[in-house]
Parts: C-alpha cells; structure tokens; sequence
C-alpha cells in the first residue's frame, strides 16, 4: 500500500468519500422518485379544464385591461383586435379535445396575443 492510500485509510478520509457516494446515491433515488411523483401529479393537474380556463380568464382579463387602456390611452385600435384574434384562437382551442390539434391552436392564439401585445407597447412609445 502507497503511503496516501495508508494516510487516507488511517483519517477516515476513504470512509467520509464512501459515506458522501452513499449520500448521493441516496439523494438520486430518492429525488428520482419524488420528481416522477410530482410530474405524474402535475401532469393530471395541468390536463384539468379548470387549469385551462383559469388561463384564459386570466388571459381575457389581462388582455382586456391592458389592450383596452392601450386603444384608449394611444388610440390606436389595431393591437386590440389583433390582441382579441388571440383570445378568440385560444378560447376555440379549448373547445378542441385534448391533442395536438388543442396544443397546436393554443400556441398559435398565444402568439397572435402576444403579437397584439407587442403591437400595443409600440403604440404606446
């Protein structure tokens, strides 16, 4: 045995590397099972109508505050209706079942609204 392996034996510092591995090991299964947990819970939570609708309301009333204070305040209307295409995108997606065809019109509402969005900032310059 070198003189480094006998020191580090002698120490404990073997057993404190060995004891950190475990620890680790632990750690790893352990959050493999709780973040696996987790996403199969959230996965049932994020496919809830109630998530969904909770969105676009959150989404109409955001956008209605917003881009209605825009129109009102610049006078420029084109970021509201542009910004309601949006709205009217995303509510007619969730009329769709659950898909791709549900997630494909959900971006495609998403990006007109944050286009109208963007429209209503530059406006506002």
């Amino acid at each position: 045995m070198t003189y480094s392996l006998r020191n580090a034996l002698a120490t404990g510092r073997i057993d404190r590397i060995a004891m950190a591995v475990s620890g680790l090991c632990v750690a790893h299964c352990f959050g493999t099972a709780v973040l696996l947990g987790l996403l199969a819970s959230a996965g049932g939570i994020i496919e809830s109508p109630i998530f969904h609708e909770t969105g676009l309301i959150l989404a109409i009333l955001l956008g209605a505050v917003s881009l209605g204070h825009g129109a009102v305040a610049h006078g420029f209307m084109m970021p509201a209706a542009v910004g309601s295409l949006g709205l009217g995108v995303m509510a007619g997606a969730m009329t769709l079942g659950h898909g791709w065809q549900e997630s494909l019109y959900t971006l495609v509402g998403v990006a007109i609204l944050a286009l109208g969005h963007d429209l209503n900032r530059r406006a506002g310059r």
